[in-house]
């Protein structure tokens, strides 16, 4: 075997050997970024580039943020933002194409100012856009590869890699896709039951351990049913994703909101006391008092809510236990006044 053909062997081995790897991570992980982490170190490790990058598109923004990044200005670059179209890389995930830029400072595409914030010295880029269906997710970026020997073999590797990129990002998103629908509610957008036992578990389990308090509304909207009577049930449906809306737009960002089922809604109130959870209560209640859904359909609906409220640990220490305790607090309302807030151990507001 000539030296030629033996060297021409091994490079293929090692192919193969990334080739391998990489479809291994693929269907042994669901995690995109170790995923993405594997296929763009071999592709480093193959290249042997000075820094490599990871862009991804921002579709909302019509920008590229860089979610991977390699070297001393990787910290520099998580702030960085590239509008479609800027730069080498901009320029491939507007067009879809793949572009080798051998000498940066020949091309007027060339970004400087990323070299300025990072003080790279950037002489040559490599871009490969990752595609699916039809629309660019992200872009590799080598920066100062030896061009030299670089031929049409490496062309295919690198696209090949640029494959399973995109195909591993478009598995996560449908993953993710399929969870959002096994735990969030269709008509609310908001989590479904089945979502509220698991996250209570885990916030009992926290809040043992750290010594946590947390607490749990239970609301009930009164005389709903006269509203699918009189309005049909898609003007009900309607009403529910409206409320749905209003509770979670008066809420905190770590607190959670849930359709329990029904015209019947949760709140978790995660490290939350009793005294806090009633300042909560009461701005519901006024919310549901002052409000008037349904207007785009020209009905103007005020509706009312009966709540219960209940504390871990004080008034229960299982997750059953605590929506339990809750239930019936909103029942008490319910049977007597409602439109109004009973608390374990306390009874009715004021």
């Amino acid at each position: 075997m000539s030296e030629a053909s033996s060297s021409e062997r091994k490079l293929h081995l090692q192919e193969l050997g990334i080739f391998h790897d990489v479809a291994k991570a693929l269907t042994s992980s669901l995690n995109l970024d170790s995923v993405l982490q594997t296929i763009m170190e071999k592709m480093a490790a193959h290249f042997r580039p000075d820094t490599w990058s990871l862009l991804m598109v921002d579709e909302e923004k019509d920008e590229l943020y860089f979610a991977i990044a390699v070297g001393d200005a990787a910290d520099t670059l998580k702030n960085v933002r590239l509008k479609i179209g800027e730069g080498i890389a901009g320029w491939v995930a507007k067009h879809g194409e793949p572009l080798i830029v051998p000498d940066v400072y020949t091309d007027p595409r060339f970004a400087k100012r990323i070299d300025e914030m990072t003080k790279w010295k950037t002489h040559s880029i490599m871009c490969i856009p990752l595609s699916s269906k039809h629309r660019v997710l992200g872009v590799m970026q080598l920066i100062n590869v030896e061009m030299k020997g670089f031929g049409e073999t490496e062309m295919v590797l690198l696209q090949a890699l640029a494959d399973y990129a995109a195909i591993a990002i478009d598995n996560a998103r449908a993953v993710e896709k399929i969870q959002e629908l096994t735990i969030t509610d269709d008509c609310t957008g908001l989590y479904n039951a089945r979502h509220l036992y698991k996250t209570l578990e885990a916030e009992v389990y926290r809040s043992a351990r750290f010594a946590y308090e947390f607490s749990i509304l239970f609301l009930d909207l009164d005389h709903f049913k006269r509203v699918n009577d009189t309005h049909g049930h898609l003007v009900g449906s309607k009403l529910l994703a409206e409320i749905g809306y209003s509770i979670k737009s008066n809420l905190r960002l770590i607190d959670y909101a849930f359709r329990y089922g029904g015209d019947e809604f949760v709140v978790l109130l995660p490290q939350t006391s009793k005294e806090q959870s009633l300042v909560v209560a009461r701005r519901l209640r006024d919310v549901f008092r002052t409000s008037q859904f349904l207007k785009e359909e020209g009905l103007n609906l005020n509706v009312r809510a009966s709540m219960g409220v209940a504390t871990y640990p004080e008034d229960a220490k299982s997750a059953h236990e605590i929506i339990r305790q809750a239930d019936e607090m909103m029942y008490a309302v319910k049977n007597s006044t409602r439109d109004n807030v009973s608390v374990a151990q306390q009874g009715m507001l004021t």
